[in-house]
């Protein structure tokens, strides 16, 4: 069987694809006068259940959502990171 002389494209530092790739996913948007970070969370990577405070209903595991924290908070980013709440997509849309 021949070769394929088809040239393959180099690999990317693993950490920096990483990289690339949270910082694409992660945005900000602005919803009620205030700043807020919205980071997407896949089906594969939702292992635990969560509560959506939009909704109060169960977030299972296996379900896509997002994650939101306060882009601005006034005590710092460790503390607007440590209060991040998980959302169903379409409660938070809609919220």
């Amino acid at each position: 069987m021949p070769r394929s002389r088809r040239r393959r494209p180099a690999r990317p530092d693993a950490e920096d694809s990483l990289e690339r790739l949270l910082s694409s996913w992660k945005r900000t948007e602005t919803r009620r006068g205030a700043e807020w970070t919205v980071q997407p969370v896949s089906a594969a990577q939702a292992q635990k259940e969560y509560s959506c405070p939009g909704c109060g209903r169960a977030i299972a595991p296996g379900i896509p959502h997002v994650v939101v924290w306060r882009a601005d908070g006034v005590l710092g980013d460790a503390a607007d990171l440590a209060a991040r709440r998980h959302w169903h997509s379409h409660c938070w849309r809609i919220g």
